[in-house]
């Protein structure tokens, strides 16, 4: 025969969670630092540019299957 206990179970899992997240926030707002610097870095490198009035485009047909 088996005995069942009485006691509670308790699972705490907010402390947990929360202890975590906040120890990764750091990490995230670096990343997020490091990506902007590299944005702005790509945004300041690049170079202007203007297109060309003399090269004429020109609209082909592309057939999708035989026949068409």
């Amino acid at each position: 025969m088996q005995t069942m206990n009485s006691q509670q179970l308790e699972i705490s899992l907010t402390s947990r969670y929360r202890r975590g997240r906040r120890a990764s926030r750091p990490c995230r707002v670096q990343r997020a630092r490091w990506w902007f610097s590299q944005m702005r870095r790509v945004v300041d490198q690049a170079v202007d540019w203007t297109p060309s009035t003399t090269v004429r485009t020109e609209q082909t047909h592309l057939p999708l299957a035989a026949g068409q």
